[in-house]
């Protein structure tokens, strides 16, 4: 190692760059007479700035602009009047201050805009983000949620351009927000927010009352919802890879745009929409009649890893509302909290069939077994032991398939001295070499599919699990080991600022190299014992055991390339999984499978008649087709 010494030159050159900044601080430095000039000059404005404060003392918030407060001369109101007709009124309705109400329950920081009485900022106090940032669902314009409507006077307004009155009253326990878009003292639209406590769930409803000869009810009344995803987690490839706009219509039946690209839809019956932004959602929920129709679309904002993005997903949705009686009233749920399957099921609504589970047999397993398991463990463990524990389970549950692989294996290996025979014997005729291979390992017992058929049961359980982990809101910013959450990547070493491996990452995950080691062990020991049974490749037929030497290496190369930015969970249980299964196989081969024994059976079972099963008779018919053909096109080419 070099040893660092002093530079001269360097030192110098310091001295000299602060010696010119001190003369030139002190060539600029003020006299007593600018100083004195700058004070007086500083005391006018003051006074003259208080002399225009007197001056504006009827200021009020305009429709135009509620960030500035400014004077409204007779030319601009008449203006104004001209282009709100009957709803002018709302402008004497207006108070000065910053345009913002702000509500606190035990789970909200809440302020609604006066100008569009929507919800402007919405804080969750229990939650903060990877960098200990309070998370915002809505802030900063990131979320509009407003009407269009026309009226009778032949206007189209929308109310976010519109000033509300807000009144916020008890009911209860329970915290009731009423914003009102006037044309008198007792015709308005309302929109109506209840807050109850421990409640992510805001009962909303937008109605009106004595505007039947206000609206233009020939023409559409329409509810546009338009949100960003705020970024919340460490990669945000990651987070927007589980961000996605998922609704329910027709009852019972759910449905997602598209995952990592623009995508659009049309539909009818819906019963709600979320616009999930991974751990958290947003959720708008039809508490009455489903909603008639909603367009709906999803814009993808994330260009890479790389990018200093702020938002995932834009999604926007456009429902029209119906007229009752010439009046608007329709009751909503705002929901606005976790993507926890917990909390989401206490609501009824089937919200949590917005949390992907996975489809079909995968979701129900992981409904049915994987959730309340995990619950339950997690209960009373650390989370990191409570997967550990959850993985000896299912290994545990499952071990009956590796043993009857690895049987399948064991009579493979211990026939393979006769199967090598017949293939010499038959040579130069493979159907008769497949005949008496076939025959004999059923004579045997010994099909190859009968190690094949035990493994397709695992598929099942480990993409159920695949899907579970990511999904787990349990598992977010719990810590283990050197893993700080395991809900997302267990980084030991980020590399420097700019640099990033394609397709790895801007850092080194530890546990997808652990379970990378162990799955390399697990197939080196899986696939040599395969290799040795086979026999050589087949004319016309890819080598497998080139294949499976080729997937010894690749497999674990995938493994630590795409869980290096997933879920340390996961990677822990795919470490964990695969220890166990090296040491049940281990136990298997060593102190249960009696290779002597197995040799015996087989004789017994070869000593017996056996009869072709279906399969097998069809299996062996079409060999016997397939040979019949190409004898035919060998004839013919002669």
């Amino acid at each position: 190692m070099e040893e660092k010494k002093l530079d001269i030159n360097s030192i110098i050159g310091f001295i000299l760059i602060f010696g010119i900044l001190v003369y030139m601080m002190y060539q600029n430095a003020p006299t007593p007479e600018e100083i004195e000039a700058q004070k007086k000059e500083e005391q006018e404005q003051v006074e003259a700035e208080k002399k225009e404060s007197k001056q504006n003392e009827a200021v009020v918030t305009t429709a135009e602009d509620y960030s500035n407060t400014q004077v409204i001369d007779s030319t601009q109101r008449v203006a104004l009047q001209n282009k709100l007709g009957a709803f002018s009124f709302a402008l004497n309705q207006l108070s000065t201050g910053d345009g913002l109400t702000s509500v606190k329950t035990d789970v909200f920081d809440l302020k609604f805009s006066n100008k569009g009485g929507h919800l402007a900022e919405v804080r969750l106090k229990n939650f903060v983000d990877y960098d200990s940032i309070p998370i915002y669902l809505v802030k900063d314009q990131n979320s509009n949620f407003n009407i269009t409507f026309g009226t009778s006077d032949n206007r189209t307004l929308n109310t976010q351009d519109l000033p509300f009155q807000p009144a916020v009253t008890k009911s209860g326990e329970n915290t009731i927000v009423s914003m009102k878009l006037k044309v008198s003292e007792t015709a308005f639209l309302e929109y109506r927010y209840e807050l109850k406590p421990n409640d992510y769930m805001i009962d909303f409803s937008i109605r009106s009352q004595g505007l039947s000869g206000v609206f233009n009810t020939s023409q559409p009344i329409t509810l546009d919802w338009k949100q960003k995803g705020i970024r919340h987690a460490k990669s945000i490839s990651y987070e927007n890879r589980y961000t996605r706009l998922t609704y329910m219509y027709d009852e019972d039946r759910v449905e997602k745009l598209s995952q990592m690209s623009d995508d659009e839809e049309t539909v009818e019956g819906v019963e709600w929409l979320s616009y999930r932004q991974h751990f958290f959602s947003s959720i708008l929920v039809s508490s009455d009649s489903p909603f008639k129709k909603v367009d709906m679309t999803s814009e993808d904002l994330v260009e890479d890893e790389e990018v200093d993005t702020l938002f995932t997903k834009l999604y926007t949705s456009k429902i029209p509302l119906a007229y009752n009686g010439g009046e608007i009233t329709k009751n909503l749920g705002l929901y606005y909290g976790p993507t926890d399957a917990k909390t989401l099921k206490a609501y009824d609504k089937s919200l949590e069939e917005s949390i992907p589970f996975g489809w079909g047999i995968f979701g129900w397993i992981n409904k049915a077994l994987f959730i309340p398991l995990f619950g339950f463990l997690s209960g009373f463990l650390p989370y990191g032991i409570a997967i550990i524990v959850m993985t000896i389970l299912v290994k545990i549950m499952l071990s009956f398939v590796q043993y009857k692989q690895f049987l399948s294996q064991a009579k493979m290996k211990i026939l393979k001295p006769e199967l090598d025979a017949i293939r010499a014997k038959y040579k130069d005729n493979k159907l008769k070499a497949q005949q008496e291979t076939m025959a004999l390992q059923n004579k045997a017992g010994a099909s190859p599919l009968s190690g094949c058929l035990p493994g397709l049961m695992q598929i099942p359980v480990f993409y159920a699990l695949f899907m579970f982990f990511p999904t787990a809101f349990a598992l977010r910013q719990k810590s283990f080991l050197w893993a700080d959450d395991l809900s997302s990547f267990d980084s030991i070493y980020d590399f420097p600022d700019g640099f990033s491996i394609p397709f790895y990452g801007d850092h080194i995950a530890l546990f997808p190299i652990l379970a990378a080691i162990a799955i390399f062990f697990y197939m080196k020991m899986t696939t040599g014992q395969q290799t040795a049974m086979q026999g050589p490749p087949q004319e016309g037929m890819p080598d497998m055991g080139k294949m499976m030497k080729y997937m010894i290496y690749f497999s674990p190369l995938l493994m630590l390339v795409f869980f290096n930015n997933y879920a340390s969970g996961l990677s822990l249980y795919y470490f964990i999984s695969n220890l166990i299964s090296i040491g049940i196989m281990l136990v298997i081969k060593n102190y249960i499978i009696d290779e002597d024994k197995v040799l015996a059976k087989i004789e017994v079972s070869k000593s017996k008649p056996k009869k072709q099963n279906r399969f097998q008779k069809k299996m062996a018919d079409m060999m016997e087709q397939a040979e019949k053909q190409k004898q035919a096109q060998q004839k013919r080419k002669k």
